[in-house]
């Protein structure tokens, strides 16, 4: 046996195993299997059962019924039934609940974390420090988002009956971060925990039970990816929530097209671990650890490819291996491991042929010099060096304990590595210039970014992506909008079903012209252009009288707009004191030629109060205009000795898609929110009023607006519309057309998975303020970015 001085010298770790034998109990007690817990009871383990395996031993420790489409309608009927009474509790009711949830979690802290641990595969050091305390800190928060909520968000309802199905990687703080925010609002709950992990889950259900929340509030149905979407596409279900995989992301937004249901996504990313010359570099090194080797790698966060300066690169990498030789790989249950063992034999499987792929394509893989248990889905930590950008271990969501490197010599240089991703989820930047880190926070396309530090969570800091990462945000006060809603985007009557046809042969009828011939053209990059195919459609007004022709744009047109509007990346940059100046001046001059807009809407025979609309149009100008320098974001409370800013960060390049209904408003209302917050847009004009759209630009040219900020085209409506959601390099789309051209939009923008803002066909009345402006607009405009500051001693 060593002596206490050996232990000093070589600080070597005797072993430290916590007990299992209560969840063993446990455990055994429900062998025979576990059911659904549905409308407040738990149903019998019936027809086909999934075994639940221990990832470390490879021992079963239950086994799970497998939800079918009948054990889904009765939960969702059970949610149906039970959201009525829920949503119209007074919040502090709800409140009362969601504490004790949180008391109740605290109170049996230990018993979770060896559950989830024995579950998982996670060490128990992690899961009795950070994943347990942060449920608890969810339940709380959210007990005081219930409290406010009615005095927080005027004019917002609960969304229904929410279907939220969670991943495997952190089993019941991913039920947390879903399930809190929803009580909140008022929503009630069918909840489908990861097959690989459904323990945590059906305890939360006992512990629902315990605290007697109200039957059909959350019901738990088990069961694997048929079962979740099962729960994604059910007619009943009102809002989905996923985390999980972009390509199940992709399906899930296919599937759910159309339907009207409300959807967040929190899927993949390949996030950028950023070290300067100038930083702490033993810090960093820990950084690391944190950042790849925390949960085996298994974080969607994770800081999976290190982006090091060159002048530091060998003594940072030197540095890496040194104390990558000191982790500790084994039996999770003993409280001196780092690394427990990767979810399953599977994914360890997955992990090891896309490091050989890595091998193969010129990487070096430096491992850790760890002895692996000859038993369990263990796998040793370790990063690439010699890695580019092109490879796949570069591009790839590896979920593991392994990160690729690569190094780089300017600021400039480490922005584009950091972007060179189809993901936008995290990023970590480690600098002690806080004047480079905060540039570089501004510049990296990612939802969060840590700030000489990583992988830190909190209730009231919002967490979600940019890009292929998904869209939405949990936690904070960004995370409770997810489920709410005004609804009043979906409450008018039904559009009519198809625009007005597009006729390009010569109109021999009935006209009504000026004098000269006016030709219509496009608006792109500040300057008009002609219809690239050299077509032009025959417009209609009074009576059925032609009253011009508008450029037909195709799909080129398409792509020289949004190449225009992202050249036009400065006026992100811009003030919003200066924006606002734009917006006013816009306002001048569109009053400045009143009298034409007026007697061009009347020339579309079916404006019913011209002059009522123009004024509106003016109105709306301003109320945008007084909006650039007042929709905040925040300093969020969260952990010591850090500040947590929201931001609210511009798209980038944004399509709107305007109706044929009240032609100058509707397609001002569209523009301005997003220009308003920094975004460029690539707009289609009215389908059958888009001369409306060629005297506006007009305006533009005279107004101040930087050439590509807007762009106008004219044509067939779903055919642009169609090509802007497809189309990689448009952030977000806004689509007002008809009910089927809104599913279409939604399938063709699952490819990229940007978001989609439609109306479902819906008729809006643009002239009211409730409907055609506000809060909910500039909310749509732009997207959350939370940032980690050190702050205080």
């Amino acid at each position: 046996m060593p002596s206490i001085k050996d232990i000093m010298q070589t600080m070597e770790y005797g072993p430290a195993p916590e007990s299992n034998a209560e969840v063993k109990a446990w455990l055994s007690a429900r062998s025979a299997g576990i059911g659904h817990f549905i409308d407040g009871r738990f149903t019998s383990a019936a027809g086909d059962l999934i075994d639940v395996v221990n990832p470390a031993t490879e021992d079963v420790i239950g086994r799970v019924a497998k939800g079918t489409a009948d054990d889904v309608d009765a939960a969702v009927a059970a949610a149906r039934a039970a959201f009525h009474e829920w949503s119209a509790l007074p919040g502090h009711e709800r409140a009362k609940y969601l504490y004790a949830i949180a008391r109740h979690i605290q109170k049996r802290e230990r018993f979770f974390s060896v559950l989830e641990t024995m579950d998982n595969g996670k060490t128990i050091r992690e899961t009795r420090d950070i994943d347990i305390p942060l449920v608890a800190r969810h339940f709380y928060h959210h007990a005081g988002w219930a409290e406010l909520v009615a005095d927080a968000f005027p004019q917002h309802r609960p969304v229904g009956v929410c279907g939220q199905i969670i991943p495997w990687n952190f089993p019941l703080l991913m039920l947390a971060w879903k399930v809190a925010p929803a009580l909140a609002a008022g929503n009630t709950v069918v909840l489908k925990p990861a097959d690989l992990t459904p323990m945590t889950a059906h305890a939360f259900a006992e512990l629902l039970v315990e605290i007697g929340l109200p039957a059909g509030v959350v019901n738990i149905v088990q069961g694997d990816g048929e079962t979740g979407a099962a729960i994604a596409g059910h007619s009943d279900v009102d809002k989905v929530a996923f985390t999980g995989s972009t390509d199940v992301g992709r399906l899930i937004r296919r599937q759910i097209a159309g339907s009207g249901k409300k959807l967040s996504l929190e899927l993949g990313g390949k996030s950028p671990f950023i070290v300067l010359e100038d930083a702490d570099l033993d810090a960093a090194v820990e950084g690391v650890v944190d950042a790849i080797w925390f949960n085996q790698g298994e974080v969607c966060c994770a800081g999976s490819r290190l982006l090091v300066q060159e002048g530091v690169a060998p003594r940072f990498f030197d540095k890496l291996k040194a104390r990558m030789a000191t982790l500790r790989v084994g039996d999770p249950l003993d409280k001196t491991m780092d690394m427990g063992a990767v979810v399953s034999m599977k994914q360890l499987s997955r992990i090891k042929t896309l490091l050989k792929a890595g091998e193969e394509e010129g990487a070096t893989l430096n491992l850790a010099p760890v002895a692996l248990p000859e038993k369990g889905a263990f796998c040793t930590p370790g990063f690439f060096t010699d890695s580019h950008p092109a490879n796949s271990v570069s591009q790839v969501e590896i979920f593991g304990p392994v990160a690729a490197t690569l190094t780089f010599r300017t600021l400039d240089e480490a922005v584009a590595l950091a972007n060179d991703t189809r993901y936008g989820l995290a990023a970590s930047l480690w600098s002690e210039n806080v004047n480079r880190a905060i540039e570089l926070a501004a510049r990296v396309k990612a939802g969060v970014v840590w700030i000489n530090a990583t992988n830190m969570f909190d209730a009231a800091a919002p967490f979600g992506g940019y890009r292929e990462s998904g869209y939405g945000r949990e936690g904070g006060r960004a995370g409770m909008l997810e489920y709410l809603t005004t609804g009043w985007d979906k409450q008018g009557k039904v559009r009519a079903a198809s625009a007005a046809p597009i006729d390009v042969a010569p109109a021999t009828g009935k006209a009504d012209r000026t004098a000269i011939d006016v030709t219509a053209k496009l608006y792109i990059g500040g300057k008009q252009a002609r219809p690239d195919g050299g077509q032009s459609y025959t417009v209609y007004g009074k009576a059925g009288a032609a009253i011009g022709e508008a450029g037909l744009a195709n799909r080129k047109d398409v792509r020289n707009a949004v190449e225009a509007a992202n050249k036009a990346t400065a006026w992100g940059g811009v003030t919003a004191h200066n924006r606002a100046q734009v917006l006013y001046f816009l306002a001048e001059n569109l009053d400045q030629r009143r009298d034409e807009f007026v007697a061009a809407l009347a020339a579309t025979g079916t404006v019913a109060k011209p002059e009522e609309e123009f004024e509106a149009a003016i109105r709306r100008c301003f109320w945008y205009a007084a909006q650039a320098d007042k929709f905040d974001g925040a300093v969020t409370a969260t952990k010591s000795q850090h500040v947590t800013m929201t931001v609210n960060e511009p798209f980038g390049t944004i399509g709107v898609v305007a109706p044929d209904e009240a032609p100058l408003l509707a397609l001002l209302s569209l523009i301005l929110p997003a220009i308003t917050m920094g975004n460029r847009v690539v707009a289609v004009a009215s389908q059958a009023h888009p001369l409306i759209a060629a005297r506006l630009y007009q305006v533009f040219e005279t107004s101040d607006i930087p050439a590509g900020v807007v762009n106008l085209l004219t044509g067939e409506r779903d055919v642009l519309a169609k090509t802007l959601a497809e189309h990689d390099d448009v952030a977000a789309l806004w689509y007002c057309g008809s009910e089927d051209g809104s599913r279409m939009v939604e399938v063709a923008s699952a490819g990229n998975l940007k978001p989609v803002w439609s109306d479902l066909g819906r008729l809006r009345d643009w002239l009211d303020p409730r409907f055609g402006q506000g809060q909910e607009y500039l909310r749509r405009a732009s997207q959350v970015k939370t940032i980690w500051l050190p702050y205080g001693e």
